[in-house]
């Protein structure tokens, strides 16, 4: 898993509240078995039209959001399903954090396992990066998970959130197995001292 300490990316807004993971990765593509390679499919039914050209009024697919890193949201973002590919699509597709009033539950606890950040900030912090994107085209934003500040260069600054154990594993990039794999030399020597049954 990519750490998180700093960055500094282009924000791309989405002022739609209670997007569910079935818009953020619809269930046609689940069948995929890699964990790679969802970012393509990431809001397709709302990226791209019947035809399969792209939706040009589509948040993700305008100008001033080309390359975004970070997704501005209303409440209850990633609603729905439980299904962890709609974080795996986000983080391919080049996001790593995700600002919003509130966040359902499953999606939130994903975000951190899979190395995007979710940032909870108030409605009416999130009004005014509303109105900061409108305003500036691209519109930056610089977030340091160390001191757990969000920032632009205009004189926006807000503090928000994190379970340390959380931000110490976004930090140093370590997702479920790394955390594991940090005792393998207590598994082994545990293994060597209790020989498998026969």
């Amino acid at each position: 898993m990519k750490p998180f300490l700093k960055h500094t990316g282009v924000v791309a807004a989405m002022d739609r509240a209670n997007v569910d993971t079935d818009q953020i990765i619809p269930k046609q593509f689940l069948k995929r078995i890699e964990r790679s390679g969802f970012g393509q499919y990431l809001f397709f039914d709302w990226r791209f039209l019947e035809d399969g050209s792209p939706n040009p009024t589509f948040e993700l697919n305008l100008a001033r959001n080309k390359d975004a890193s970070i997704l501005l949201a209303r409440r209850n973002f990633g609603s729905g399903s439980s299904r962890e590919h709609a974080v795996w699509s986000i983080e391919d597709y080049g996001i790593r954090c995700v600002i919003a009033p509130s966040f359902a539950d499953i999606f939130y606890n994903n975000c951190f396992k899979n190395g995007t950040l979710p940032i909870v900030l108030s409605e009416s912090q999130v009004d005014e990066l509303f109105k900061r994107h409108t305003s500036q085209s691209p519109y930056s934003l610089s977030i340091d998970l160390d001191t757990c500040r969000v920032f632009d260069s205009g004189g926006f600054e807000a503090t928000f959130a994190v379970e340390p154990f959380r931000r110490h594993c976004l930090m140093h990039g370590l997702d479920d197995i790394s955390l594991t794999l940090e005792h393998a030399a207590k598994i082994d020597a545990y293994e060597a001292s209790h020989p498998a049954l026969t």
